[in-house]
């Protein structure tokens, strides 16, 4: 590996590891999608406990977890497809490197393919503890009892989201692995296509979280929330 392969790599963790830490501190200072999110959740789970029929909310949450499902089997089938290529032995990764990926050491090629290999692990790990807790968040609904206390309502409605956001940021979480894993994969052609690809995704990232027009129009739906909340 030269010295770029080594620069390149060690920006990936970098923009990995540090994607999360830098969130928070962009939500304490303009606010983050996911952090808004929260507030909306929470509201959500709030109105269910005032409906009789909660039918609306169950098929929204299947609906979450049906996407959760489809990426979950995607990326099973994109982690097959990988560990085919990098356990296949000498002949199976010579083959692929004819294929138009830069000419390195097989060494290096298999680190190469491990790291797509990592990232998409994570993903479907990510995707499978998803699942499980809207699985459980899911069986909160069902069971909500008819609360007539608005102080109870709103405890149960808070619970609730307890277990619905840490599942859908799960979810963030295993979606936000296949950015990665393209930028892993850009590696396959060269150092220089490593560290464009990680600040490219890194960069698209942060100003879908603080920037875009969905942000921006679900920061303004979570401060009508807390207003309508503190009324």
């Amino acid at each position: 590996m030269t010295w770029v392969d080594w620069l390149g790599l060690a920006l990936f963790f970098l923009c990995w590891l540090g994607y999360d830490p830098l969130l928070r501190l962009l939500a304490h200072r303009s606010g983050s999608l996911n952090t808004d999110m929260l507030t909306v959740r929470h509201a959500w789970m709030t109105a269910m406990t005032h409906r009789e029929m909660r039918l609306l909310d169950s098929q929204l949450l299947g609906h979450s977890i049906n996407s959760s499902s489809f990426f979950a089997s995607s990326n099973l089938l994109l982690i097959a497809g990988v560990a085919s290529i990098l356990f296949g032995g000498d002949q199976a990764l010579k083959g692929f490197a004819a294929v138009g990926a830069e000419a390195v050491p097989i060494r290096l090629l298999e680190a190469k393919l491990g790291l797509i290999l990592l990232c998409l692990a994570r993903g479907l790990l990510d995707f499978i503890w998803s699942i499980r807790q809207m699985n459980y968040a899911l069986a909160l609904i069902g069971a909500a009892p008819e609360i007539h206390s608005e102080t109870d309502r709103i405890a149960f409605g808070a619970a609730t989201a307890e277990v619905l956001n840490p599942a859908l940021a799960a979810f963030s979480q295993g979606v936000r692995g296949y950015y990665f894993a393209l930028a892993a994969a850009s590696w396959l052609f060269g150092p220089l296509w490593l560290c464009a690809g990680v600040i490219s995704a890194f960069a698209l990232l942060v100003w879908r979280q603080s920037g875009s027009p969905a942000a921006r129009a679900i920061r303004t739906a979570r401060r009508l929330l807390e207003v309508e909340r503190t009324r």
